[in-house]
C-alpha cells in the first residue's frame, strides 16, 4: 500500500518506531537514525542477562528497517539529517521539541526544505502547553497521567503498572493513521503536513467513552469487584475446570432468559429479583453467587457449547501462552513470520500490524537491521563520496570511542 514512500524515522524505544514499523509492514521504506551505541531497546535483554541473536522485543518495532548511526547532536549530523528529510515523504521523530527547535530539525525548518513532508511528532504531551518538553513514557504519560490507571484499579486497591509498551503502541497506531491521513493531503496537493500524537492524547481517546461521561456528569463510577457490577451480568466466571468465561450482555433483557437457559436456571427466568436491570443491579451480589455455583457446574468446554447454543456474546480469559495457539488469532493475521537477524533464513512467530489489507502482503519486509548496518548504502543514496563517508565515520569514532 505504501510503497514507494519513504520514511526517515529519528526515534528510539517504541511508540515512534512502533509507528514506523506498521508503515514498513504496509510496503514504506523506513530508513531508521540511531544514536551512537543504538537504540537503547538493543539491550533490552541484555540489561536482563540475556545475550540472543534475535531480540523479540526491539525486533517487533524495527523488523523490515535500515539503520543508519548518526550522531545528531553534531552539525555534520543534523546536516546529513536534513538531506534525507529533504527527499523523503515522511519524518518520524519521539525526539523533545525544544532539541529538535535547537538542532533545526523541527518542522517549519524540515518544511522549508521540503513542502510535500509529512512531519509526525510523537511526544508524551502534545507540542503546546507547560509540559510540551517534558519526557513522555507510556507508564507515565498514557497509564497514570491520562487517569487510566486510576480508573482501572478496583477501588481500594493500590497503583499497578501496565503491561510493556501497551500505551505506547496503542499510540503507535494513531500515528500511523495520523501520518496516513496526512500522506492523502500531500499527495493530492503536494503540501506536507505537521501530525502530532501523544500518549496523553491517545490514551484518552481509548478511554474516550468514560471520559465523555466525565465530562458531561462531572463524575464517573469507580470500578468496581465482580460481585458489585452496576450490570452483573457483564462479568467474568469462573468454571469447573478454573477457567475465566467473561459474559458480555447487551443492553435491556434480551440476554437474561437465554442465560438462565444456558446455565440450567430455567427456574429463575421469573425471578423477579432479576427480571429486570433495576433489580438485577439491587440485587448483584445475589445473581453473581447464583451464577458463580452454575458456572462451577461446567468445564469450559461445555459452559462454551451452552452458551454457543444460545448465542450470548462470550470469550474465554486466555494466557498469552493460549494466544499463541489460537486459531483465530493465526486466521486474523495477528502473528506473522519474522525473518531472523542471523541472517540465515530462518524465521520466527511476532506480532503482526493493527489490520489486514486484504490483496496487499502486509507481513513483515524483512528482519530488524544491525545498528549502522545500512549507513554507508544511505550516506551514498545522499551522494556523499567514499573519502567523506570514512571521514564521518573517523570522527564519529574519534567522539563515542566505539567502532
Amino acid at each position: 500500500m505504501l510503497d514507494g514512500i519513504r520514511v526517515i524515522e529519528h526515534a528510539t524505544y517504541m511508540a515512534a518506531p512502533g509507528a514506523g514499523a506498521i508503515l514498513s509492514d504496509w510496503g514504506a521504506e523506513v530508513i531508521k537514525i540511531e544514536p551512537p551505541g543504538g537504540d537503547p531497546i538493543r539491550g533490552f535483554f541484555r540489561t536482563i542477562g540475556t545475550d540472543i541473536q534475535d531480540n523479540p522485543v526491539f525486533d517487533f518495532d524495527n523488523r523490515g528497517k535500515k539503520s543508519i548511526i548518526l550522531d545528531t547532536s553534531t552539525p555534520d549530523g543534523q546536516e546529513i539529517l536534513r538531506k534525507l528529510a529533504a527527499g523523503a515523504d515522511v519524518f518520524l521523530t519521539n525526539v523533545r521539541p525544544g532539541g529538535l527547535a535547537r538542532a533545526g530539525l523541527d518542522f517549519p525548518a524540515l518544511h522549508g526544505l521540503n513542502r510535500k513532508l509529512v512531519y509526525c511528532s510523537l511526544t508524551g504531551y502534545g507540542l503546546e502547553g507547560p509540559d510540551a518538553d517534558r519526557p513522555g513514557f507510556d507508564v507515565a504519560s498514557f497509564w497514570s497521567r491520562s487517569g487510566v490507571a486510576n480508573l482501572t484499579i478496583p477501588k481500594g486497591e493500590e497503583p499497578f503498572a501496565l503491561r510493556t509498551a501497551f500505551g505506547d503502541h496503542v499510540t503507535s497506531i494513531s500515528a500511523a493513521a495520523g501520518i496516513c491521513a496526512a500522506l492523502v493531503k500531500a499527495l493530492r496537493t503536494g503540501e506536507g503536513q505537521l501530525v502530532e500524537a501523544s500518549l496523553l492524547r491517545a490514551a484518552l481517546f481509548a478511554l474516550g467513552s468514560d471520559l465523555a461521561i466525565q465530562l458531561f456528569f462531572g463524575r464517573i463510577g469507580s470500578t468496581k469487584p465482580r460481585h458489585d457490577q452496576i450490570q452483573p451480568l457483564m462479568n467474568f466466571f469462573r468454571t469447573s475446570d478454573d477457567a475465566w468465561i467473561c459474559i458480555v450482555s447487551r443492553q435491556g433483557n434480551v440476554d437474561w432468559a437465554p442465560l438462565c437457559r444456558a446455565l440450567g436456571l430455567e427456574e429463575h427466568i421469573e425471578d423477579e429479583r432479576f427480571t429486570t436491570a433495576k433489580g438485577r443491579r439491587t440485587h448483584s451480589r445475589e445473581l453473581v453467587s447464583l451464577f458463580d455455583t452454575a458456572f462451577a457446574r461446567y468445564t469450559k468446554a461445555e459452559v462454551s457449547r451452552r452458551l454457543d447454543a444460545e448465542s450470548i456474546a462470550w470469550a474465554p480469559v486466555q494466557t498469552l501462552a493460549e494466544v499463541a495457539q489460537d486459531p483465530q488469532v493465526h486466521a486474523a493475521g495477528a502473528i506473522q513470520q519474522t525473518p531472523s537477524s542471523a541472517g540465515d533464513g530462518t524465521r520466527y512467530a511476532s506480532p503482526g500490524a493493527p489490520l489486514r489489507l486484504p490483496g496487499y502482503d502486509d507481513s513483515p519486509k524483512g528482519p530488524a537491521p544491525h545498528p549502522g548496518e545500512h549507513s554507508r548504502d544511505v550516506l551514498e543514496g545522499l551522494g556523499l563520496g567514499a573519502d567523506e563517508i570514512d571521514r564521518l565515520f573517523r570522527d564519529a569514532i574519534a567522539r563515542t570511542g566505539m567502532d
